[in-house]
């Protein structure tokens, strides 16, 4: 992977866990970096669905998957902050 790449990674994968957090309801206490590391885990299942199911390279913008990667990554944060909701307890 080129330099490059790695920063579109990061980039794309902080403005998809942003979404994904802006989807769910109420206040996520979790960290930049956590969110960063959900949304680039969570744009890169959501590319590989999107490719399974035949999505992935439409005209245009594809929307398919990028709704497969906010909710992917709304899910993480979810999952997240549930796990983690549970050892603050």
């Amino acid at each position: 992977m080129e330099i490059s790449g790695i920063f579109t990674a990061i980039i794309v994968g902080l403005v998809i866990g942003a979404l994904g957090r802006l989807v769910l309801p109420g206040k996520q206490k979790i960290g930049f970096w956590l969110t960063l590391l959900i949304g680039i885990v969570a744009a890169l299942i959501g590319t590989f669905l999107a490719a399974l199911i035949g999505v992935d390279d439409t005209r245009g913008i594809d929307w398919i998957e990028l709704i497969l990667q906010i909710g992917l990554a709304a899910g993480g944060v979810a999952l997240v902050e549930g796990l983690g909701s549970r050892r603050r307890a």
